[in-house]
């Protein structure tokens, strides 16, 4: 096996890689104004600390996206060999989708979906009762 198609290939990646960088290098315009470094965001001066806390919700929808982005990659994957798999395969990608369904519905029933007020009052009052008890 000669190794000598992949160094010319990398020989030209960081033959393009440098050119490009050093052409915009070259032809690039320099000025330092008093809000060259600033932040830009729409036309409005940022306000704040970059550092501020977030609720766990967005953590939520972002592990959720994960997870569910994820699923659709392996589906993607079973979907398009799924006439060389046949019925072992159809088997597998249903028991994957329940799995994934017995988590959504535990979250569900858990209330990690319910991100409203009246939802977090309801749990809210559900546990002091049961703490009551």
């Amino acid at each position: 096996m000669s190794l000598v198609p992949l160094a010319l290939h990398l020989v030209a990646v960081l033959g393009l890689v440098g050119s490009m960088l050093g052409v915009s290098w070259l032809l690039g315009e320099r000025h330092n104004e008093l809000y060259t470094g600033e932040p830009y965001e729409s036309g409005l001066i940022g306000t704040g600390t970059p550092h501020g806390r977030l609720s766990v919700h967005f953590y939520l929808v972002a592990m959720f996206f994960v997870i569910f982005d994820l699923e659709a990659v392996f589906l993607y994957a079973w979907a398009v060999s799924v006439r060389e798999l046949g019925w072992a395969g159809y088997v597998e990608a249903v028991v994957f989708i329940g799995v994934l369904l017995i988590g959504l519905v535990y979250l569900w029933r858990q209330g990690a979906l319910d991100w409203g007020t009246t939802a977090r009052l309801k749990r809210l009052k559900r546990m002091r009762e049961e703490a009551q008890r």
